[in-house]
């Protein structure tokens, strides 16, 4: 045994000792064992952990494929106490154990998703169905699942119990059948969107970044239907002072709490927990649901089946799924996701911040992106999805309207294009094409998006692009605020580029938002940078190049993008 002498060597069964029932739990990986007593509570799954406490913590691994990073591996190794004796070991390692797959009753998904991990699920839907349509069809909302999801048979849904704990110790519990029949109904149009939404911008233009690396697609769309909570903490006895009296009292002699010291804990069936504000819970038009219905339909099971929280306009963490408790106290909820993993930080502060310093996010900053773009002939013959004809509302119609924006008509264009490119060889620079993009832009709090702003040329001259006005459609919008997305569509035309042989044969196109309280998107993401990758909402940046081609490929100049579809583009 040539391995580290200073620390101990324990045999397995007396690791076993030390299982979850254990105040001390213990788990082992590879030769080592770890005492993990002051990581549980700090742990993202919570007490899941416990179930690998007195084993192998690798079979748990395999399956929950998202802890297969070094930087996990790093907090492991802090708790590290000693080596497996080497009499339970055969070649280096203890005899490999075997455990049930929770996810095997997991709900088949949408191909379409563009999967981060497997177990958990955690996926998002490509760039050609985020925005199609207004509302995101429930199989390509974007799924964020921390663990498996939990099984609730469909005819027992009615049945299924939450349980309200007020700041007195008193509790009331509610089935999901009588939260129908007693309270009004409410539908709400609202976003739900990840803080991680766009990491993997933030790593690409500013740093390494700790967690999931969404794309543009960590965001969806939907209408919610359920109760307000507000309704339902009233019936269960909550009683808070009264804020508008215009004899204020000392905290002290106040009958009943004060609200703004107050949160509303929710947890999950399988082990998740959150809180927000109780004043956000309480305000009228703040629209906050218990909700059991998703675009006309029951909740899907991977997005909270039969019963959750939906916050809008705040962070999707707080909207807790699966839900089963409520709990009103004078703290925020406990859990790792609240104290710990929704948080950011300034630039300087490095990957092991003081996490208690750092507020929790609820309300979500001003974003936007683009999600499509088409050049050239694919504007002149107008193949951008929304056309005339398809499933898209709003926009640019005919392409009568197309040639009257972008200031060309289709037969002169075309004899252009021709001349520049029938010749043999290459021109030395591209004609200013016609360029078509789409996108969305979304700001938290029920704020409007007042305008979107694009750049064809790296920021160096603006236009506006046209909002959408899906609320005009009946049966869109439903709420008290602006808790839903703005699509927007553009159409230019593209600078005159050099072909490849000059650094000039490349340009940016650039989008970015302000919204209705004149919030805008910060330029970059080094100003914004945080290990956690939250809040990526800086200016999205896509980059085009053309490329002639004169091969069998034919003559003429393609596209190429990495970051986005669209049509004339060649990978």
């Amino acid at each position: 045994d040539d391995r580290d002498p200073s620390l101990p060597r324990f045999r397995l069964a007396g690791v076993r000792q030390h299982d979850g029932s254990s105040a001390q739990p213990w788990v082992t990986f590879e030769d080592k064992v770890y005492d993990i007593t002051d990581w549980v509570a700090a742990h993202p799954g919570g007490d899941v952990i416990l179930r690998a406490a007195g084993g192998s913590i690798e079979p748990y691994w395999n399956i929950f494929s998202i802890h297969k990073t070094a930087y996990v591996r790093e907090i492991l190794n802090q708790y590290l106490i000693g080596f497996i004796d080497a009499a339970d070991l055969v070649n280096g390692r203890p005899a490999a154990e075997t455990i049930e797959d929770p996810f095997q009753e997991d709900p088949i998904r949408d191909a379409r998703l563009i999967t981060h991990t497997a177990k958990p699920r955690n996926a998002e839907p490509p760039n050609e169905e985020l925005d199609r349509e207004f509302k995101t069809p429930n199989g390509l909302f974007y799924v964020r699942n921390h663990m498996w999801v939990p099984v609730v048979p469909e005819e027992k849904a009615d049945e299924h119990v939450l349980s309200i704990e007020l700041p007195d110790g008193e509790t009331k519990t509610y089935t999901l059948a009588e939260l129908k029949e007693k309270f009004p109904t409410h539908k709400v149009t609202a976003v739900l969107q990840c803080s991680g939404n766009r990491r993997n911008d933030m790593t690409r233009h500013a740093g390494k970044t700790n967690g999931l690396q969404w794309g543009v697609g960590a965001i969806s769309n939907a209408v919610w239907e359920g109760v307000r909570l507000a309704d339902v903490l009233a019936d269960a006895g909550l009683k808070v002072a009264d804020a508008t009296s215009s004899t204020q009292k000392a905290a002290s002699e106040q009958e009943h709490p004060d609200a703004n010291s107050l949160h509303v804990q929710f947890s999950g069936l399988e082990a998740y927990g959150s809180s927000i504000p109780l004043p956000k819970a309480l305000d009228p038009r703040g629209d906050v649901l218990l909700a059991f219905g998703m675009n006309g339909e029951p909740l899907p099971r991977d997005h909270g089946f039969p019963l959750r929280s939906v916050v809008p306009g705040t962070v999707a963490a707080r909207s807790v799924k699966w839900l089963s408790k409520i709990v009103v106290s004078d703290e925020e909820s406990p859990s790792q996701w609240q104290r710990r993993d929704y948080k950011s930080f300034g630039p300087n502060e490095g990957a092991n911040p003081d996490w208690d310093k750092a507020v929790s996010i609820q309300e979500m900053p001003i974003t936007s992106t683009v999600t499509g773009v088409w050049v050239g002939d694919c504007v002149r013959k107008g193949k951008m999805p929304w056309m005339s004809g398809s499933k898209q509302t709003g926009g640019v119609a005919d392409i009568g309207a197309v040639e009257r924006k972008v200031g060309f008509t289709a037969k002169t264009q075309a004899e252009g294009a021709a001349k520049d490119f029938g010749m043999p060889g290459c021109p030395k620079e591209t004609p200013a094409e016609p360029v078509a993009l789409q996108g969305y832009a979304y700001s938290g709090g029920g704020r409007g998006v007042a305008r979107v702003d694009v750049s064809l040329d790296g920021g160096k001259t603006w236009d506006q692009a046209e909002l959408l006005d899906d609320c005009a459609v009946p049966g869109n919008c439903f709420g008290n605020k602006n808790w839903a997305w703005r699509r927007w569509r553009y159409l230019g035309k593209l600078p005159i580029m050099e072909l490849p042989g000059s650094s000039k044969h490349c340009t940016t196109l650039v989008v970015k938002a302000t919204d209705d309280a004149y919030n805008s998107q910060p330029e970059t993401h080094g100003s914004i940078y945080n290990a956690r990758g939250n809040l990526a909402t800086a200016w999205h940046r896509v980059r085009i190049c053309p490329r002639c081609t004169n091969n069998g490929e034919g003559k003429g100049v393609t596209w190429s993008t990495g970051e986005t579809f669209g049509c004339g583009f060649k990978k």
